[in-house]
């Protein structure tokens, strides 16, 4: 069984968009409800966050490569409106990585650092949900 450039970047954005959702929308809310202290939640939060920005990263450089590539038209009218969801996407990922993160584990303006890092959480989430559309549609 051979695997078609759409078919591919299709699994590609599902596995984005579904580890966002499990981890950020179930995952995450389970650890504070079930961990003996918010400070061991939010550790545990914080790595499985970190892996989910590499995760959107890797991804969306995947899916640009895809993008790039000799495409059937079919893919190539999809792909070029979610080439900008996908590279805000693992803008966000890098931002919050890189610049929100470090601000949260040092505990620095603790509420306005992780209101502006869920802000990009959700920011993230929706590129995911709308790539996911856009590459998932049969118009």
């Amino acid at each position: 069984m051979k695997l078609n450039l759409p078919d591919v970047s299709l699994w590609i954005v599902a596995l984005w968009w579904g580890a966002l959702t499990v981890v950020g929308f179930g995952v995450v809310p389970m650890l504070f409800a079930n961990l003996s202290t918010p400070a061991i939640a939010g550790a545990m939060a914080a790595k499985l966050f970190s892996a989910l920005n590499w995760l959107t990263v890797i991804c969306g450089v995947l899916l640009m490569i895809i993008f790039r590539s000799n495409q059937p038209a079919e893919l190539e009218n999809k792909a070029y409106p979610a080439i900008f969801f996908v590279m805000i996407g693992m803008l966000t990922a890098l931002l919050l990585e890189f610049a929100i993160a470090p601000r949260i584990v040092a505990r620095q303006d603790l509420r306005l650092w992780h209101s502006v890092g869920t802000g990009l959480y959700v920011l993230q989430w929706v590129c995911a949900t709308v790539t996911f559309r856009k590459i998932s549609s049969r118009s």
